[in-house]
Formats: structure tokens, C-alpha cells, sequence
């Protein structure tokens, strides 16, 4: 179902309440996954579920905390972890830092809602 807000065109995902604090869940749109997490604020943040630097779809399965101000997911394969707000890789190991694709979340009704732009 879409709906339009502001010139925007939304996707409901799912209920607020189909979501647990701090656990991941995985959403699939045509061929693109997304991963879900709701923070312990009430905040919804969603990033692409595909591991970078592994190549598996597990970001979902992620260890969820911070660094500082930042909430983060750290990667259940190789254990990068990442900015949930921006996507940013926030300790790539050595390696070269590779953002994840994060997606503005709107609430509407205790529904999320994704912008429809670049969903597969």
C-alpha cells in the first residue's frame, strides 16, 4: 500500500509493534532487503540488510548499541559496526570503510513507512 505525504510517496512496512527494541528485522521490496531496528527511544532507523564487506544479507541479525550518540548495528559475519542514522561504517578493520544504504523512516499511526524512491 502506498500513500502520498508531503509529495512523497510512502510504503507501509509494517506495525511499530510488530518490531521488538533492539532486534533486527528484514523486510524484502522487489529484489532489495531492508533491515529494521527500533531503539529503545521509539526511534525506527532502516539500512540496507546486505553486508558490505561479506556480501550475506545479514545486517538484520546485527548486534545493535552505540558509540557515543551514534545507535549502531555491528555486522553478525565480520563485525563492522555501523551508524544506523547514516549508515556510515564506523570501524571497517583495516579495511576500506563502506557505508550501508540507509532509507528515512516516517510513522504514521503507529505504521512504518519507507519512501518509495529506489525500492526494487
Amino acid at each position: 500500500m502506498t500513500i502520498a505525504a508531503d509529495q512523497q510517496t510512502l510504503i507501509r512496512v509494517c506495525r511499530v509493534d510488530d518490531l521488538e527494541v533492539e532486534r533486527g528485522r528484514a523486510a524484502l521490496f522487489g529484489t532489495t532487503q531492508i533491515a529494521l531496528f527500533l531503539l529503545e527511544d521509539g526511534t525506527v532507523h532502516a539500512v540496507a540488510n546486505l553486508d558490505p564487506y561479506s556480501g550475506a544479507n545479514v545486517i538484520s541479525r546485527g548486534i545493535v548499541g552505540s558509540r557515543g550518540e551514534a545507535p549502531t548495528v555491528a555486522s553478525p559475519m565480520h563485525k563492522q559496526v555501523f551508524d544506523l542514522r547514516s549508515g556510515e561504517c564506523l570501524d571497517a578493520q583495516g579495511k576500506e570503510p563502506i557505508a550501508l544504504r540507509t532509507w528515512p523512516v516516517t510513522i504514521v499511526d503507529g505504521v512504518v513507512h519507507l519512501e518509495a524512491e529506489d525500492l526494487g
